[in-house]
């Protein structure tokens, strides 16, 4: 049977202090990786973190990146080099929300929803996917959304996004599966996080009601499936989407 450890393991993590970031970069960490992860304006949350997981020999340490800066991006990654012999598993996790109607989404929204995700999505996996497929070795998990299939009003931009992510996912897996670089996505609900808490509450309401399962998840039950894809146990998955969303979409 294959393990779940990832002892030995070096993982970068984007949007690593807060949320599912938060919970990805724990589980991690618990199952012998070293993690080094990035935020933005987080600083005192992610001190906590690094606190309270590198102890007993365990390490993670948060770094201020904005994802859509290019130059950013590039200086984080150069920092993890710094520090790591090799970078194997990289989790896009980095987002935003916010919901307004199509007639209201200016340039500027739609720009930066894009260059969070989508952008910052390209810019830290181009730090390391060539590395990865020199060394035959790398786990790439891209976070997408159960959005991306399903659409939602006054989320275009979002979803927009998020389907982009998905179609660069199931793209990069051919040009990395030959090499051991096996490219996968998550795509979840609604969870409990503060990108939740940031949408209207009648949105919330709404998307509550559409739920088979009758709550939002929470940060804890998306991590599990990024431990599988980063694990030896996720070796036959490929350009593939998993979907902890609680119902809210059935493929």
């Amino acid at each position: 049977m294959k393990s779940f450890s990832l002892a030995g393991r070096t993982a970068v993590v984007t949007g690593g202090s807060r949320g599912i970031g938060a919970a990805i970069v724990e589980t991690f960490v618990e199952h012998g990786a070293r993690v080094f992860y990035c935020h933005v304006g987080d600083e005192a949350r992610a001190e906590a973190l690094d606190a309270r997981l590198s102890t007993d020999g365990r390490f993670a340490k948060g770094t201020v990146c904005d994802v859509a800066d290019e130059q950013a991006v590039a200086a984080f990654f150069d920092g993890v080099r710094q520090e790591a012999d090799a970078i194997d598993i990289l989790v896009n996790c980095a987002g935003i929300g916010g919901d307004k109607p199509f007639g209201s989404i200016t340039v500027a929204d739609w720009d930066t929803m894009m260059g969070v995700h989508l952008r910052g999505t390209f810019l830290a996996t181009r730090q390391v996917f060539d590395d990865m497929v020199s060394r035959r070795y790398g786990r790439i998990i891209n976070f997408a959304s159960q959005l991306a299939y399903k659409g939602a009003p006054n989320l275009a931009h979002y979803c927009a996004a998020k389907a982009g992510i998905v179609g660069f996912t199931r793209a990069l897996s051919y040009e990395g599966a030959p090499h051991d670089v096996l490219v996968n996505a998550i795509a979840p609900g609604p969870v409990e996080t503060e990108l939740l808490m940031g949408m209207s509450d009648s949105w919330r309401a709404m998307k509550m009601g559409q739920l088979p399962i009758g709550r939002f998840g929470q940060p804890d039950e998306i991590a599990p499936a990024v431990l599988l894809l980063a694990s030896e146990s996720g070796s036959y998955f490929v350009g593939q989407t998993l979907s902890p969303n609680g119902g809210d979409v059935m493929i």
